[in-house]
């Protein structure tokens, strides 16, 4: 498997965390406040950018960048990434039979989630893979890891 590859699956898994975060948690308050499948769908997605992208933030802060220069990496590394999964992931909780109106003490909800995120993994590889070579997306925080490298 080459660099390029091994890079793209990192990246995914990364924006995986944010997104399987930010969409439980969605779950969790819409549920909670008795919402129903629109409200629950846009608060999910909301969190799962605002978590995919405050991961990527602290990551680049940690390394050193400003941040001006973290809130673009994030941007820049995470919104195709971030949208391909939560369109994949919405899409297939919409058609699984019950999937959206399964709650989190139920076996399918799990399922569920963990079946359309493994969907949305699966999908947003290639994205992330073609984003890199293109040197958008996550290739913006990997130069940022090199050239870091570099100065110490």
């Amino acid at each position: 498997m080459t660099d390029s590859w091994r890079m793209a699956i990192t990246a995914t898994l990364h924006c995986l965390t944010g997104c399987a975060i930010g969409e439980v948690t969605g779950m969790v308050l819409s549920t909670w406040w008795g919402w129903g499948n629109a409200a629950n769908i846009a608060l999910s997605i909301t969190l799962a950018f605002l978590f995919g992208y405050a991961l990527t933030y602290t990551g680049v802060r940690r390394m050193g960048a400003d941040h001006r220069t973290a809130v673009r990496a994030a941007l820049a590394s995470d919104t195709v990434s971030i949208f391909t999964m939560e369109v994949v992931d919405t899409v297939f909780l919409l058609l699984v039979p019950g999937a959206m109106a399964a709650t989190l003490d139920t076996p399918l909800f799990w399922w569920s989630l963990a079946a359309s995120l493994a969907v949305a993994f699966v999908a947003a590889v290639p994205v992330n893979h073609w984003l890199m070579e293109r040197g958008k997306g996550h290739a913006v925080v990997h130069r940022f890891h090199e050239e870091h490298a570099h100065h110490h």
